[in-house]
């Protein structure tokens, strides 16, 4: 099996005080992606550059302390690319992609537009330009899988409080329609709600109140597949109990044997 995991860690010094790398060499991951690293390349230590011995690969936003996508992989992969071209969001350390010959793994962080307006039409400018990536991904003819905080809400199921966020990003209607889009004649299969139809499964959760404890969330960490590959999706899972970050660690495992290059 080839398990891969996605976090969005909130920060990645904090989320390994509180234990997150300990937790992540039971799971014995086959790769790991992570978002929102909150950190330059220069303040990561070598336990966090190489945790449990894996490559690790790093896009991190020109602000310091904000957004930033790391990917690590247990082999060597063939090629890596970070940023998917497009200037604006590129400088906010949003992309890391990995060729392993049999899949592409994408680490991905879209923007949230909850703060403010402009950041809401940043969050569309967005859309728009990921469509345009997504649409070469599927015209190069490979399996890809794309990891990440998409911080959009698909269906009423993936949220707790649905009627009361009709009007709020994260479920915007237009939001919602570019999933479908994706997952309707696009073809790209939501590999977690493929494997688990049940309700009440979030990645995440407020961190005002009591939302967590009452379980009050969102399901907005995904991982998005080519068709080939996710018929090959065999088990998936949410780990909520320990709080590494407002987000929980989401996994699923293929049905397939990656080989790495040579180091």
């Amino acid at each position: 099996m080839f398990r891969i995991i996605t976090f969005n860690a909130n920060g990645i010094r904090s989320a390994s005080r509180k234990g997150f790398f300990t937790w992540l060499r039971t799971m014995s991951p086959d790769v790991l992606c992570m978002q929102e690293l909150k950190a330059q390349e220069s303040d990561l230590t070598d336990d966090l550059r190489t945790p449990l011995g894996f490559h690790g690969y790093f896009h991190c936003a020109q602000k310091k302390g904000y957004s930033g996508c790391g990917l690590w992989s247990r082999v060597n992969p063939f090629a890596v690319r970070t940023g998917f071209g497009n200037s604006e969001f590129d400088a906010e350390g949003r992309y890391v992609e990995a060729d392993f010959g049999a899949v592409i793994v994408i680490s991905v962080y879209f923007p949230s537009g909850s703060s403010s307006d402009e950041r809401q039409s940043a969050k569309f400018r967005f859309l728009d330009a990921f469509k345009v990536h997504m649409d070469e991904l599927r015209q190069s003819g490979r399996e890809v899988i794309i990891c990440g905080d998409i911080n959009i809400a698909h269906k009423e199921i993936d949220l707790k409080n649905w009627k009361g966020n009709l009007d709020h990003s994260g479920f915007l209607p237009e939001e919602r329609a570019w999933l479908d889009q994706r997952f309707g004649k696009e073809g790209w299969v939501d590999v977690f709600r493929m494997l688990d139809p049940r309700p009440e499964r979030y990645t995440w959760w407020s961190q005002r109140g009591q939302a967590r404890a009452k379980n009050v969330g969102w399901r907005i960490d995904y991982q998005i597949a080519t068709p080939g590959i996710a018929a090959l999706a065999r088990n998936t899972g949410i780990f909520p109990d320990e709080k590494f970050s407002d987000h929980a660690p989401l996994w699923v495992d293929y049905d397939l044997m990656v080989e790495g290059a040579a180091k």
